[in-house]
């Protein structure tokens, strides 16, 4: 079984991230309170057939912002999944430096929701929603 990487850990600067974001290149910043910010340092590997970035890496790095948000309000006993990922795109990604931001709005007992903006070149380029399932670690 592969180690898991203890978020918390990760935002206190006491643990490297993981492979996730260091493959796509996503770079936290800050993050407490439920808030997450962070850099993206978007590659060209990314880009699809129509010279933009491929939609799915844009969800994949909304969705590990917002990660890092739902982490701030977790208890050391509990861990978070993704249940539910919807992305909007409002225009096309460039290869580049783009910023993320992902705030909680909901947090409940057992399910969070979660919401994180891409920009751009002060631009949005995508905006995107998600259902946090929140469990008790085993």
């Amino acid at each position: 079984m592969k180690q898991l990487t203890n978020l918390h850990e990760v935002i206190t600067g006491q643990s490297a991230p993981p492979p996730c974001d260091v493959t796509l290149g996503v770079h936290l910043t800050e993050a407490r309170d439920g808030y997450a910010k962070g850099v993206w340092t978007v590659s060209e590997s990314l880009l699809n057939g129509n010279g933009v970035i491929m939609g799915g890496f844009v969800g994949a790095a909304a969705d590990i912002m917002m990660a890092y948000a739902v982490t701030t309000l977790l208890r050391d006993d509990q861990l978070h999944a993704s249940i539910n990922l919807q992305t909007t795109f409002h225009r096309p990604m460039e290869a580049g430096e783009a910023e993320i931001e992902a705030q909680v709005e909901k947090f409940g007992r057992t399910i969070a929701y979660v919401t994180a903006t891409v920009r751009q070149n002060g631009k949005e380029v995508a905006s995107a929603t998600s259902s946090v399932l929140i469990m008790d670690k085993r």
